[in-house]
């Protein structure tokens, strides 16, 4: 099971990777093609759906490797237990809520699929609606795996690990 998580990742930051890429040289491309006075008007709906995909993907990423914005101006002074409760109570309202939006999501997505792009007659919008209910179960996984690990030890340990963890590797 390890492994299949751990090649889901790779794909997972690949894809973010090139979804990214795919996303600035198609507006770029439109803005030249544009200024050349031939615009290129299926560009911007297709890097509106790479963004959308690639934005769940990263939130993933940068989830999963604790690079995510935090405030901690308050925690940060709470003790080391009292900390570690607030984590645990942040893990379970992203739980609930991540779980509320798969099925909204996929709902999203059925009830969209008749609507297509501006620019692109034959591409439905459900491929954009569906990058939510994807990005809310992968996220999902990485925040019950933080949850799992962070009741398997004990708080000063979590806490310690946090705060020595080694930086990231590039994506």
């Amino acid at each position: 099971m390890r492994k299949l998580y751990t090649w889901v990742c790779a794909v997972e930051a690949f894809v973010a990777r090139t979804l990214l890429i795919v996303m600035t040289v198609l507006i770029f491309a439109a803005g030249l093609a544009r200024l050349a006075g031939s615009p290129i008007n299926w560009a911007i709906d297709l890097a509106t759906c790479a963004f959308a995909w690639a934005c769940f993907f990263s939130a993933d990423i940068a989830w999963r490797r604790d690079k995510l914005m935090s405030v901690d101006v308050l925690t940060g002074r709470l003790p080391v237990p009292a900390r570690r409760y607030c984590r645990l109570l942040n893990y379970v309202i992203l739980t609930a809520f991540l779980t509320y939006l798969i099925p909204t999501g996929l709902w999203l997505s059925w009830i969209s699929r008749a609507r297509a792009f501006q620019g692109i007659p034959e591409f439905s919008y459900s491929w954009v609606t569906m990058s939510l209910p994807v990005g809310a179960t992968l996220l999902l996984v990485t925040t019950i795996l933080k949850l799992r690990d962070d009741l398997k030890q004990p708080a000063r340990e979590v806490e310690r690990k946090r705060q020595t963890a080694p930086a990231p590797t590039a994506m």
